[in-house]
């Protein structure tokens, strides 16, 4: 089977008082391009989160989005720094006796005073947490893939239908090519006769010249290597697995040897198929773009 690069996978859970959910998007690249957007808690786990997707992913950008939220009540604690309070009353009684003064604090006014106490959140179970975490990615990344391989299989059958209209089309090529060199032969004749009326044609010069004219219009080498290309994207798409780059290297080929051909033909008919073969596999390698 082969894959697109352009997928979308979601999965959410909800257990105890925790939420968490995933969702991925991707379209195509030339490498794995993976950005992680997701609440700073969860910033430590960063690094196993690539390699987890590394499992599922070879290329593509890849957008991935965590969110959680915890609905426990007990998530902070409100906590008494007592050392910050000593050092605030030190320095206040100090003040006291150096400028005369009354000290009038009172226990509410010094509670007010930063630091006195602070909102502390609760150590996490970073193991529990992460392997919630994990499954959650996992189930976002299956969805992830099965939607790239639905979308590779309907990239596969266009593909293939394409292949078949090239072969058409480089069939016609092959079985024209022939008789281009018959009808230079008989008009070469033809005007050589024309302009010597009477006297013989040498029909030895007539061969060499026509030998000639032959080995510039042959394409039967670019013929032979077409067909193979076709096959081979063929045989590449049937077998599956990572084969864009590949299958986009095979797609140049293809494009050479179609120049090739139209370079060396004079035909009107085959002129008009070699572009319309250009033309199939300019489309091929757009969609190539987007296999993984």
């Amino acid at each position: 089977m082969i894959k697109s690069m352009t997928g979308f996978g979601r999965c959410e859970i909800l257990e105890g008082n925790r939420k968490i959910t995933v969702e991925m998007k991707s379209v195509n690249h030339r490498y794995l391009d993976v950005s992680i957007k997701m609440p700073k808690k969860l910033n430590f786990f960063e690094a196993a989160i690539r390699n987890e997707l590394k499992n599922y992913i070879q290329r593509g950008k890849v957008d991935v989005f965590i969110s959680y939220e915890d609905f426990s009540e007990s998530n902070v604690s409100v906590k008494y720094n007592r050392e910050v309070a000593a050092a605030y009353l030190q320095y206040l009684n100090q003040m006291a006796q150096e400028f005369g003064m009354e000290n009038d604090v009172k226990v509410s006014s010094l509670s007010r005073y930063p630091e006195v106490f602070s909102m502390e959140e609760q150590t996490v179970d970073e193991e529990e947490l992460w392997k919630a975490l994990q499954r959650v990615l996992k189930g976002a990344a299956e969805e992830f893939v099965a939607s790239r391989i639905r979308e590779g299989e309907n990239l596969k059958n266009d593909l293939l239908a394409k292949l078949d209209g090239m072969t058409e089309h480089v069939d016609f090529i092959s079985g024209r090519a022939p008789g281009i060199v018959e009808e230079y032969r008989q008009k070469l004749y033809d005007k050589v006769k024309e302009l010597l009326e009477d006297s013989k044609v040498d029909e030895s010069r007539l061969l060499t010249e026509v030998t000639i004219f032959a080995d510039k219009v042959c394409v039967d080498e670019e013929i032979v290597r077409l067909r193979s290309h076709i096959q081979a994207t063929k045989n590449a798409l049937i077998e599956g697995g990572s084969i864009g780059r590949k299958l986009d290297f095979i797609a140049q080929e293809m494009n050479r040897e179609a120049n090739t051909t139209l370079s060396k033909v004079t035909d009107l008919e085959i002129g008009n198929r070699g572009i319309e073969l250009k033309t199939e596999i300019e489309k091929i390698r757009e969609q190539i773009q987007n296999i993984e």
